[in-house]
Order: C-alpha cells, then sequence, then structure tokens
C-alpha cells in the first residue's frame, strides 16, 4: 500500500468535488455534483458497507443505511475509490469490517480515511489536543473529539488512529464501548453513531432521478411510467407530494 500516493488521490478527489485540502466535508453533498452518479441508501445487510457500479452511461454507489452516519460517510468515500481509482472491476461490493479483505480494499479503506480526515488536517488537530496540556497519550473523550469533528464513525477513527501509529490495537480495544454515553456528556448530537431514520432507510438521489424528470419533459414517458420509476426510486414523496414543506417559511 502506497500511503503517499493514496493520501494524493484523495485530495484530487476532495479537489474535484469542490473542497479544500484541509477542511471536513460533508460527502453526502459534495458527490452530488458528480453529473452521472446516482446516490442510493438501502439496508443491505449485516455484511456489506457499500456497493459500486461503473456503467457506460451512468455510475450508482449503494450505501447501507442502516449504519451510523459516520460510518456510511466512510463507506460512500470508500466506493468513490472504486468509481475513481479501481479499474478492475465494473462492480464492487464492500464488506462492514475495516481494514480487511484484499489490497484493493484495504487501499479503498485507507483512501477513505484520508479523504475525510486529511493527514496534515489531523496532525494539526493533534497538536492542537497536546498544545492544551494534556499526556501525549490520546484518551477516549479526545478520540470522540477528532470523529465528531471529521464526521468518522467511533471505529473508522480508531482504525486510523491505528493505522498511523498513535494508538495501539490494545488501546483502540478498551475505548470501543460507551462511546455514545461519553459523546452526550461531552455535549455532542449522538446522531453520528446512530443510523438513518426510518424514513430516509430507503432514498434515491442524483442522476436516476434527473434522467427521469428529463425523459418526462421530452415526452419519452407517460406521466405513469414517471411516477412508477420515481416509487422504484422509493420517492413516493415525490410522487404524493408529501416533501414537508407545507407550512414552512423560507427564510
Amino acid at each position: 500500500m502506497d500511503r503517499i500516493d493514496l493520501s494524493n488521490k484523495a485530495y484530487r478527489v476532495r479537489k474535484l468535488l469542490g473542497a479544500d485540502g484541509q477542511s471536513p466535508v460533508d460527502l453526502f453533498k459534495l458527490v452530488q455534483s458528480i453529473e452521472d452518479l446516482t446516490l442510493v441508501f438501502y439496508p443491505l445487510g449485516q455484511n456489506i458497507s457499500g456497493v459500486c457500479y461503473k456503467g457506460a452511461s451512468s455510475r450508482v454507489i449503494a450505501v447501507n443505511s442502516r449504519m451510523s452516519l459516520g460510518r456510511q460517510r466512510f463507506s460512500l468515500a470508500h466506493e468513490l475509490y472504486h468509481l475513481y481509482f479501481d479499474e478492475a472491476k465494473a462492480s464492487q461490493v464492500s464488506r462492514m469490517a475495516i481494514g480487511v479483505g484484499d489490497a484493493n480494499e484495504k487501499c479503498a479503506d485507507q483512501f477513505a480515511s484520508y479523504l475525510l480526515m486529511p493527514p496534515a488536517s489531523l496532525s494539526e488537530s493533534l497538536e492542537a489536543i497536546r498544545a492544551k496540556g494534556q499526556a501525549d497519550l490520546l484518551g477516549v473523550e479526545d478520540v470522540i473529539r477528532l470523529e465528531q469533528y471529521y464526521g468518522l464513525s467511533h471505529k473508522a477513527m480508531l482504525y486510523r488512529l491505528v493505522n498511523d501509529g498513535i494508538l495501539t490495537a490494545q488501546e483502540a480495544a478498551a475505548m470501543e464501548t460507551g462511546v455514545m454515553g461519553i459523546a452526550a456528556r461531552l455535549g455532542y448530537d449522538t446522531s453520528l453513531y446512530r443510523p438513518a431514520p426510518e424514513e430516509k432507510e430507503r432514498m434515491v438521489l442524483g442522476r436516476y432521478l434527473a434522467l427521469s424528470e428529463k425523459l418526462l419533459e421530452e415526452e419519452c414517458i407517460s406521466h405513469g411510467k414517471y411516477e412508477e420509476l420515481l416509487l422504484d426510486a422509493f420517492r413516493d414523496d415525490l410522487v404524493f407530494g408529501d416533501l414537508g414543506e407545507e407550512g414552512i417559511p423560507l427564510d
């Protein structure tokens, strides 16, 4: 694994998506700028974190919506590696566990970590923690502050810290329980550690919807077929007009 190359690849994708090289990113929003990408949220079971498919005219990334919000972000970043840099396969199904599998999967995990948490940015964050006069060793509260800042799941954060030699595997293992309670006591919103709400468990965003709209406008399909396509994409809200915006002021 060439970590410098993976870091450079992550930097290039951040730039491609319109992000700078340092700051935390909302990857769900950024990927919607990829014109030919359809993003699918769907419960994919206990063993699959995501899927990437590269077609001739369109591309699809599916993310397991039963995972925590932080883990979904990591999975999306992982699939972006397959989208842009995996030339071996047109489609890829990724396992749930982080840091396992073949060399390609391990590269995708490392890339995902760099994409969401650039090395220079993490280094600065660690220096800021140490500058407060605390011990050189990170505590679980420090880890939680880092993952909240970067929007990563707890396991993805521990994976990175162990990989960079900042924590040992034993130290990380001791930090795997009671995370939500500690985060709440530190004043953080715990939604980072929870899966998507039930109404957002199945959702399609991106090219599929735009293309369906275009087909309707160009009278290539009937309105009935258009609604059928939307329902297939779990977008009942668009078919039945239930977007929840009635009575909400525009500010």
